[in-house]
Parts: structure tokens; sequence; C-alpha cells
């Protein structure tokens, strides 16, 4: 195929070339009604690329096929069968992938380690969720994907599930054995999901971990708004295969989506596809080049540790490792994720994309060159010189990997619908949740509705908010009350005492 074509921002530019008047959403017309305040911060090149999709980019019957050409491309790119482009994130297509593999009160295996996007799914979908452990380092307190051997182990205990889930590259860049899991699927003749959110530059570039399409997977859900070159909400699913048939996939995921895509959003997944088929290996060994000259110099500042291969690959830990993620271990400086993203927000107008009780994360992309990465460097050189004003840390209270995992008592859907009430934090173990507690960034739930609330957890979560630990989606983010499900109580269970002073 054709990759220097770009169906929808072909067709952008034929709608203003043809000088299309609309008499139809949205209704700024153009920028015309948008108000001088708003075209100046946002500019009317934003206005111009917000026209309607069918109606408008294409004809009321989408007879130019704007929008499926431009998903056949994408698929030829990157070696799928079925692209599907989405403009709600991959929130909205991992949850279609869910709903097509799976319908109310049946099984799916995932990886515990799981977005809270999947445990929506779960809510929505009414799907009984079989958990697989991830990977534990106990000495880093990170997770890696979990094992085939765990999936393994998980379809011989629950025989009817109908298929499995993993995430994969994680937020920190560990990625799972695919190949192993969907080996061990096929073999059942059932279908993998692949949570790819961090993965949409995988298939451009040789030095780079395994995609989930070439490995196996079924499904693959990517966020081309995270590593890519796409605007926020931007995500496609892939397909391949015959364990899931495509109009199913593109059914659930026209029940869960918009009526009314963003053409704009759709047009910066189409730009980025064109423009890694035609220089994405180029881009990208750059890319690989530079993280590779930042890795090493940020090693070399007292108190500073980068992850690499040796930390996060081998027996009992991830498959592979993204190197673009470049995950900070800060604990020898005698701070916390949290203080040291803050304080280079505050004195460097820096950004990172996560920070956790003793890690930061700058994430690399294509986009990123020797000024950047010079700006960041300068940084952590200053953070490193000057930690002693972010000390002392707030500990957080961090459980043993057999204290961090909960007793999933009953279905999400039940404990989250069901009737709730709100009780203080110190009151709370031994109840059963009935709302997400998700650490945010990177957005995986410590506990999901339905799961034993038990002293350590509450412990972590407590400490970690004291520590400045972020709960966005918890009722009372400052955690002095939780939600539980109502009438419940299990306080002699194993774990469900009182929580530590």
């Amino acid at each position: 195929m054709d990759h220097a074509q770009a169906p929808i921002l072909q067709a952008l530019a034929d709608y203003h070339g043809r000088g299309r008047l609309p008499f139809t959403p949205p209704g700024h017309k153009q920028a015309r009604g948008a108000g001088s305040f708003v075209r100046q911060g946002l500019g009317d090149a934003v206005f111009h690329a917000d026209v309607l999709a069918s109606g408008g980019l294409d004809d009321r019957r989408t007879r130019g096929r704007v929008r499926e050409r431009a998903e056949a491309l994408m698929a030829d790119a990157v070696h799928a069968e079925h692209t599907f482009f989405t403009t709600c994130g991959s929130s909205l297509s991992v949850k279609a992938a869910m709903l097509a593999v799976a319908g109310p009160h049946e099984e799916v295996l995932l990886g515990r380690d799981a977005h809270k996007s999947v445990v929506s799914g779960l809510i929505l979908a009414g799907i009984r969720p079989v958990w697989v452990d991830p990977q534990w380092d106990a000495a880093r307190h990170l997770a890696h994907p979990p094992s085939a051997q765990a999936f393994e182990d998980a379809f011989r205990a629950h025989p009817g599930a109908r298929g499995a889930l993993v995430t994969s590259p994680t937020p920190y860049g560990s990625c799972a054995d695919l190949a192993g899991i969907a080996e061990v699927c096929h073999r059942r003749s059932l279908p993998l999901v692949v949570d790819e959110a961090w993965g949409a530059h995988l298939p451009f570039h040789p030095g780079l971990p395994a995609w989930a399409m070439d490995a196996g997977a079924d499904v693959c859900v990517t966020s081309i708004h995270k590593m890519g070159s796409g605007l926020e909400q931007g995500s496609v699913f892939h397909l391949q295969g015959d364990l899931i048939e495509a109009a199913a996939l593109a059914s659930r995921a026209d029940l869960l989506g918009t009526t009314s895509p963003s053409v704009l959003i759709l047009a910066g997944i189409d730009g980025w596809r064109r423009r890694m088929a035609l220089h994405g290996r180029e881009l990208l060994g750059e890319a690989l080049e530079l993280a590779a000259a930042v890795r090493a110099d940020i090693e070399l500042v007292d108190g500073l540790h980068v992850y690499d291969r040796a930390d996060c690959t081998g027996p009992g830990l991830a498959a592979d490792l993204d190197p673009l993620p470049v995950v900070i271990d800060v604990a020898a400086l005698g701070t916390t994720g949290y203080r040291a993203a803050d304080w280079l927000r505050e004195h460097h107008r820096i950004d990172l994309h996560l920070a956790d009780h003793r890690r930061i994360s700058a994430q690399l992309t294509h986009a990123d060159d020797d000024g950047t990465t010079a700006a960041l460097l300068t940084a952590l050189g200053e953070l490193a010189h000057r930690a002693e004003e972010l000390r002392p840390a707030p500990r957080v209270l961090v459980p043993a990997p057999e204290e961090l995992r909960l007793e999933q008592v009953c279905p999400p859907r039940e404990a989250y619908f069901g009737p709730v009430e709100d009780v203080p934090l110190d009151r709370a173990a031994g109840r059963i949740a009935a709302e997400m507690l998700t650490p945010y960034p990177p957005g995986i739930p410590a506990a999901l509705p339905g799961e034993l609330l038990t002293a350590p957890v509450l412990d972590y979560l407590r400490s970690g908010v004291e520590a400045g630990m972020h709960l966005p989606d918890a009722v009372d983010p400052a955690l002095r009350t939780v939600r539980v499900c109502k009438g419940t109580d299990r306080r002699n269970t194993p774990g469900g005492s009182r929580l530590r002073g």
C-alpha cells in the first residue's frame, strides 16, 4: 500500500479546498462562533480541523471510505488484519476488546497489574475476573507482567475462562512474554488481548521489544498519544486471526464509543501512521541512541539509578524492557519520587510521566533531542545536589507482595452497583471495597470493587497520600473515608485488623 497517503488529512484539505459551508455541527462553524478569547488561546487551526466526520469530511453515507481507508493503511503498516480507530482513548478500546471476548458472568483471565480502565470494563460488562498475579520484585517494590506459566496455571484452575488479557509494556517499560502467553491461550483456542497502550512505537523498529501482533496476540490496544505523535484520546485497536470476529469487535466499540468522533484526533492518528511507515525506523533509531546516552549520563549522577535490563529482566521478572521510559530510582537521595517530581516541576518546569514512593520516570520519544534531554540532565543534577531540601521524606508503608494482593470476594459489578456506605479509614479493614483506590499515574488500582480491604493495603494508601500520592478516583481522595459495600464486615478475617499508626 502507498503509505505516503493520509486519507483523513487529505480529505480535510479537500474540505477546505472546496470551500464547503457547514450548516451542521460543530456549532462554532469553522471558528467563526468561537469568540476571540478562545481563538487566541487555541488558534484557528484547531477549529478548522474540527469538522463533522460524516456529512462533512465524508458524505453523509461515508461513500468516500475516508476513515476505512486510513484504518486499512494502519493495519498494513503494523501487520494486522484489521484496525479500528477511536477518539475515546484506549480506555474505550480495551473495554470493547473485553466485551468481544466475554459476556456477563463469564470469566476472563487478567493480569492484576491491569489499568483502571480494565476494571471499569469488568464493572460495565459484569465479567468475572480471574486475577493472575504479576511477577513481583520485592526488593524494588515493582511489579512486572505475569508469566506464561501463571496464565497456564490459571486456565487449569478455571477451564471455563473465555480468554486472557495482559498489559505489556507496563508504564515502567517492562514487557511480558507475549509469545508464550499467546501459545497458552491458542492451545485452548482462546483469544489473547494485549493492553499495549504504551507500545505505539514498537512495530516500527527491530531494536524495540516485540509487539503484540507479531507475538501472536489476537487483539492489541494501543494509545497513539502516549508514545506516538497523536493527540490525547487517539487510540487504535488491532485484530488478527479468527478467534474474535471483526464485526463483533466493531460492534462492541460502537456500543461504547461516541457518535461524534473528533476528526482532529483521527487526523493525528492518520498522520502518525504515515510518518512511522515512511520514517519510523530512522526516527526511532535516533531515539534509542539518545535514550542510551541519557541513561548513561543519569547513572553518573550521585544518588540516581536508572533501571535497565539487568534490573528488570530475567527469571521471575520481565521478559524484555523498553528503554524509552527512563525509570529513575531516587531512594538513595533520601526522598520520594513524589517530592522529586514536584521539585522538578517547580524549579525547572519539567513534568515527568509518573512518580511513586521511590521512582520518577522521564518518558522519551522520537520527539526528543539533545536540547530537551540536556534540560532534563541539568535538572536531575541539581535535584541530586539539593536533595537535602527534600528530606526527611514521609515513609510510604509498601506491603510485602503477599500482603499487597487482596482477595476478590465478589464480582466488581455487584460491589460497585450494590448498596454502599462511606466509613472512616480506620474502620475500613475487613470491609469489601465498593470503589477503586488507584494511585495515579500509572493508574493500577491498589484496591478495586469486590476486594476485601486489609490493614496493610490501607496503611500503604494512607501513608502514600500523606507522602504525595494522588488517588483521583476515590470518593474521598484525601482518604479520610472509604466507600465499602453496606452491611459487610469481615474484621475477623486474616489481615482484617485495624490500621497501624
